[in-house]
């Protein structure tokens, strides 16, 4: 039986490109190179079929590490909370006031760039504090 260990994140989105540039600056990623014989990614959707023009985007981890994410326009708009998100590790192994700092902090850049801050979830005995986010179309993600 094979093993897979490979996947990719797919968003449904509005506007492929504009949420996987703010991913980009969210998680560190980029932009691959367009594929051969195109000087830049404008150009190869100028030759598509009008109906496939902006239809999708990547971003991926520059190392290769991290699972690639790809963004796929579909013509309904977000309605409800994602089953699925992501959480974004701002304040990785740290507590109470040092870990509520990080957390503002990359809230703050986060904001900058399109998202939208939600509700700040604060320590239980089960639980670290985490910020709840959207990003620029509305996709639900937490800084943990």
């Amino acid at each position: 039986m094979t093993e897979i260990r490979d996947f990719q994140i797919t968003f449904d989105c509005a506007d492929p490109e504009r949420v996987a540039r703010f991913w980009c600056e969210v998680l560190g990623y980029v932009v691959p190179e367009p594929p051969q014989g195109f000087a830049d990614w404008a150009a190869y959707h100028r030759s598509l079929p009008p109906e496939r023009q902006g239809a999708g985007f990547v971003c991926q981890d520059p190392t290769g590490v991290r699972p690639r994410m790809y963004f796929q326009r579909v013509p309904e708009g977000k309605t409800v909370k994602n089953r699925v998100h992501l959480d974004v590790r701002a304040g990785t192994g740290l507590v109470g006031e040092e870990r509520l700092a990080a957390l503002e902090t990359e809230c703050v850049r986060l904001v900058a760039l399109g998202a939208t801050r939600g509700e700040l979830l604060l320590a239980d005995e089960f639980n670290e504090s985490c910020q709840n986010m959207r990003d620029v179309e509305g996709n639900e993600f937490c800084l943990d």
